[in-house]
């Protein structure tokens, strides 16, 4: 459905493809960044007031002859259209349009370098942590690791041990999220290594963003996303057993109600696989077969979108009704494939990724290209004690939450809320990791009529095919809405913005200088050891 242009826009060119449509804002009638106000964190797009970013200067001369209502226009077709096409997510039990930001965030491609080596080595430093952590255990004996980090984690499998994937490859895709702290510098805020989702809707972001700024497209040379459905299949091709000539790979969805289904659908109509569910699947003789029109055929590889717990009510939940009986015997086997890997939530544990700097040093002996935000284990009983008495300053997380669930932001939190807090932290410090706030970097938002700033993360996907690590250039900047929210999640409301990476040199400038917030002496596997010092930052995370 093509977005109807008015005739203001048409008239200046905005939406035209004549190479030149920067150039025309000498015509503009207003200026819709007049009344835009930073806040309190890093702004992506301004150095400072009314001076843009290098990477966003050719942006800002095209929007600024917009008028904001005819910005608010083109914002809400594109939810109409949004809603037409199912580019939906639901919250609160309600179905919604993804709230698509008009304003793109925009990475050089400088900073996207750093940003692809961190990932990569991220995701391949995790893959040999599981690799390791269901068969040798070398990382224990080495002393790099206490153990009851592992073992004490709700999401490690002890039926995931000792099973080896054909290719070696357990993270077939992973999203990694980042942040820009106070002084610009990236930092990885969490790690997702069962279920990434958020990939279709860089898919469709870029879709409908290409036909409302045509023409910047062409003169920024911004890379392309639509190649990740062929990067997807071919890496769970690859990750096939040996004996499959021409691997069949299906995507094992839990049906039409699950949050996500949208981008179900979408992935394998993209990738041209069977949409199944955990009925039509059925193990026999410890191999997987789907039953279709034509009869039953093998298949080789699981895409599966279900959580450990319902994929097999023969070793996990015995009333799930999504997955399919016998399916691990048959991965055991080595007869199929599941990805991602039964067991890899035990690396997105969040007391896990306090160690990730160090595991990083000891399986491929690199120092680590993005660093963690600092970050407080609360194991540790004067660790402990001092949280305890600071959890006002402080951000407190479950290990093994998600989607932005559970969190606590100290600062925020009134006496009820922090005595409660107290108390579960108190009795069970394992399930609890603490954060020092950070202040979220900020972008302009389209609220109403007018560009306010409101905060961003980013949520790069990684593709492993065994040989090569494959980063989808842009990933998924998420936004918090509200005005002064921190959590980006679409399950807590948040929206999203396309995310353009500029090829070659292309608004290119210099790489963020990087700078170390030390609050307190740092541990070696990169968590803040705190004795009688804390953060003094009052920014909330």
């Amino acid at each position: 459905m093509p977005i109807p242009v008015t005739a203001s826009e048409a008239n200046m060119g905005v939406f035209g493809n004549d190479g030149a449509t920067w150039r025309i804002y000498a015509f503009a009638v207003a200026d819709i960044f007049d009344s835009y106000q930073l806040a309190a964190a890093w702004d992506e797009m301004f150095e400072r007031p009314g001076l843009a970013r290098h990477p966003y200067q050719a942006m800002l001369t095209a929007l600024e002859p917009l008028d904001p209502s005819e910005l608010r226009y083109r914002a809400d077709q594109l939810a109409r259209v949004f809603t037409d096409r199912g580019v939906t997510f639901d919250h609160a039990g309600e179905e919604r349009p993804f709230p698509l930001d008009l304003i793109p965030r925009i990475i050089d491609a400088l900073e996207w370098d750093r940003i692809a080596r961190g990932v990569r080595q991220r995701v391949l430093a995790l893959e040999a942590f599981l690799a390791d952590v269901y068969g040798p255990g070398q990382v224990f004996a080495d002393g790099v690791l206490p153990g009851r980090v592992v073992f004490t984690s709700r999401n490690f499998c002890r039926e995931a041990a000792g099973l080896s994937p054909p290719n070696g490859v357990r993270v077939h895709i992973a999203g990694i999220d980042l942040i820009r702290d106070e002084h610009g510098e990236l930092r990885v805020l969490e790690d997702n290594l069962r279920i990434p989702s958020g990939v279709s809707y860089v898919l469709e972001n870029r879709k409908a963003m290409a036909r409302t700024f045509p023409a910047l497209f062409t003169e920024q040379h911004v890379h392309p996303v639509d190649g990740y459905p062929a990067r997807l299949l071919a890496a769970l091709r690859a990750a096939a057993p040996p004996q499959a000539a021409d691997p069949v790979v299906v995507l094992l969805t839990p049906g039409v109600y699950n949050a996500a289904y949208f981008e179900h659908t979408l992935l394998a109509r993209l990738m041209g696989v069977e949409l199944v569910e955990g009925q039509d699947l059925v193990c026999t003789g410890n191999k997987v077969f789907v039953q279709t029109t034509q009869g039953s055929k093998p298949v080789d590889v699981i895409y599966r979108r279900v959580d450990d717990g319902f994929l097999d009510p023969l070793h996990f939940r015995p009333d799930s009704v999504i997955g399919c009986p016998g399916v691990l015997n048959a991965a055991r086997r080595g007869n199929v494939t599941i990805a991602n890997a039964v067991g890899n939530g035990v690396a997105d544990d969040k007391l896990l990724y306090t160690y990730v700097p160090d595991l990083v040093r000891y399986y491929l002996g690199e120092e680590p290209v993005l660093a963690n935000v600092e970050s407080y284990r609360l194991d540790d009983p004067e660790v402990l004690d001092w949280v305890l008495g600071r959890l006002d300053e402080l951000v407190l997380k479950p290990v093994d939450g998600a989607g932005g669930k559970g969190i606590v932001i100290g600062p925020r939190a009134d006496e009820r809320a922090l005595a409660s807090l107290r108390a579960e932290v108190a009795a069970q410090p394992r399930n609890w990791m603490a954060q020092r706030p950070v202040a979220l970097s900020t972008s302009p938002v389209l609220i109403g009529e007018q560009l306010a700033p409101r905060h961003i993360d980013l949520r790069p996907f990684a593709v492993n095919d065994g040989d090569d690590v494959w980063l989808l250039p842009g990933g998924l900047t998420r936004v918090a809405l509200p005005e002064g929210e921190l959590v980006v999640n679409s399950s807590q409301g948040g929206g999203s913005k396309d995310t353009w990476v500029l090829a070659d040199d292309h608004g290119a400038a210099p790489v963020i200088a990087q700078h170390q917030t030390m609050h307190a002496p740092r541990a070696r596997d990169g968590a803040v050891v705190m004795r009688n010092s804390g953060p003094a930052s009052g920014e909330q995370q």
